[in-house]
């Protein structure tokens, strides 16, 4: 796997398309860019019959502007990278450092994909792919971007180390729902390589993360609590709500004959002693009960 490296030397965990996948996408494209330019082209024609020579040749070149041009940028900036091609592939196009695509970037794209895929039939953007050693074409290097493959294999992703046992359930009241899917997505991939970084590297991310993190659900990990236990306290508890509402929906009838049961234990959630989360409500699987917190296979270290 080809890795990528964000400005704070952190490894993404992200997958770089190659040509055949990037080739299928661009074609489901192009037929659509070439349906609605067909149907805007007709509608013109019957509109606009009485158009004299130089009125038709400026609607003509507005319209390829617009259409094969202009709509490809608009979709890239307005879905961050996810055109109708790329969406049924699952690709994205993301920054160098992984982050999202912004206007500027659309647009030098766009503007080379003229040269390099439209005017010379692809054999440019194909020859670049090739050459490149993460299937960039020239659109790519421009503008500073790649494209990357949104879906991975369960088995060939990289697991999300558990948090500590005396965090479970610790944020069991927090409202995650302010927090966007690309903040999601760098905090697992923080997760699943923080133990390849610098010591110093590491924590620095760590505690960037975390507190944007902390800023989008309003409660900042606990005095003592290291940012990277946090972290994947914070994803564990997404998970375990993630489980229990796909368990709710596939089995229904089981939610309502069960009424005395645990949602997390019903969703097939771990169970083990009891703790109190930061609702004081009681969660399953926190700490010895009775005793003091222990460190954990995880590579988490209790707070002193």
């Amino acid at each position: 796997m080809s890795e990528l490296v964000t400005g704070d030397a952190v490894v993404l965990g992200l997958r770089p398309a190659r040509l055949p996948s990037r080739a299928l996408a661009l074609a489901i494209d192009l037929v659509m860019v070439g349906t609605v330019f067909g149907l805007v082209a007709l509608g013109l024609a019957v509109a606009g019959g009485s158009l004299d020579d130089a009125a038709w040749a400026a609607v003509s070149v507005a319209t390829f502007l617009l259409v094969p041009v202009g709509g490809p940028i608009a979709v890239e900036t307005l879905s961050h990278g996810r055109s109708l091609g790329k969406l049924a592939c699952g690709l994205r196009v993301v920054r160098d450092d992984g982050g999202p695509i912004r206007f500027r970037h659309a647009l030098v794209r766009g503007g080379m994909g003229v040269v390099e895929i439209l005017m010379t039939l692809g054999v440019v953007a194909v020859v670049a792919s090739l050459v490149s050693a993460r299937g960039r074409r020239l659109g790519d290097v421009f503008a500073g971007t790649l494209v990357v493959r949104e879906r991975v294999p369960a088995g060939r992703a990289g697991a999300v180390p558990p948090p500590p046992p005396w965090l479970i359930g610790r944020f069991a009241g927090l409202d995650l729902s302010a927090v966007p899917d690309d903040l999601w997505l760098s905090v697992r991939q923080y997760l699943t390589r923080m133990h390849q970084l610098d010591p110093a590297v590491g924590r620095a991310m760590s505690q960037q993360l975390g507190g944007e993190v902390a800023a989008r659900t309003g409660v900042p990990a606990p005095v003592g609590v290291p940012a990277a236990a946090y972290l994947a306290a914070v994803v564990h508890e997404r998970q375990v709500r993630d489980a229990r509402t796909a368990w709710h929906a596939a089995h229904p009838e089981a939610i309502r004959g069960s009424a005395g049961t645990s949602p997390v234990d019903a969703a097939g959630g771990a169970s083990g002693p009891v703790a109190r989360g930061v609702d004081g409500a009681t969660r399953p699987g926190s700490g010895a009960a009775g005793g003091s917190p222990k460190p954990s296979a995880t590579g988490f270290v209790p707070p002193v």
